[in-house]
């Protein structure tokens, strides 16, 4: 067998090129992971998640709020006193490993008014189409674009899934003009989130437009339920 010298210049050479590869790795990856990574739920936070999270807490002894799918300041207590006992990281945020200790499943979302669940290409396209559509509105407002996709998924006149209501012909001008593909923002990224986690600011809208760009007389006629900057969400 040959044994291979190092030679001390090599040896630290070796060294080096090992951190160098560690440290652009390292700066590269949370950029992208950010996007992909699983589900996670804080102050803030809405949905059916966050109802399982409080009811699991309750039972448990944990939570004395009300269970209303909010994840408010009783909430953040509650889960942090639910890491400190189970040797979890104690910072009040519901991450994969939190979500795993509760029973909960990690990297996907619940809606609110079904069993139906997203995955994180669910999150990233309508993130996107966030981004190409409501770019610059108030954030309320990208998650009420959001809550238009999904509620178009549960009405029986659109697609049932998010890449069927974001490509149907003609559906969103951001799909014709390639806003779709534009930089993502991470706001957009929270928006789809937000939305996914049951946030619905439209109040179940299922169409809006701005009507300071649109020409089609038929969106006119819908029946406004909501303003939110420059668009109004209409039934």
């Amino acid at each position: 067998m040959i044994k291979r010298i190092f030679k001390p210049k090599n040896i630290v050479i070796y060294i080096l090129t090992i951190l160098i590869t560690y440290f652009i790795a390292s700066t590269l990856m949370p950029s992208h992971r950010s996007m992909v990574d699983a589900a996670v739920y804080k102050y803030g936070s809405r949905g059916s998640t966050v109802i399982e999270i409080q009811t699991r807490l309750k039972r448990w002894g944990y939570y004395k709020g009300n269970i209303d799918g909010i994840y408010g300041y009783l909430t953040y207590t509650a889960v942090r006193n639910f890491q400190d006992t189970n040797g979890l990281a104690v910072d009040g945020v519901v991450g994969e490993r939190t979500l795993e200790a509760l029973g909960l499943p990690t990297g996907s979302y619940s809606d609110t008014n079904s069993s139906k669940i997203y995955n994180n290409q669910d999150v990233m396209l309508l993130a996107k189409v966030i981004n190409g559509e409501a770019r610059g509105e108030p954030y309320e407002g990208q998650v009420a674009v959001g809550a238009v996709v999904l509620n178009r998924t549960r009405d029986p006149r659109f697609p049932s899934t998010v890449a069927g209501v974001v490509y149907q012909p003609g559906a969103f001008t951001a799909t014709v003009d390639g806003q779709i593909d534009a930089n993502l923002e991470q706001s957009s990224i929270n928006a789809a989130r937000d939305a996914l986690n049951g946030w619905d600011p439209s109040e179940g809208a299922v169409y809006y437009y701005n009507p300071a760009k649109t020409t089609n007389e038929w969106i006119w006629s819908r029946p406004v339920i909501k303003v939110i900057g420059s668009h109004r969400f209409c039934k």
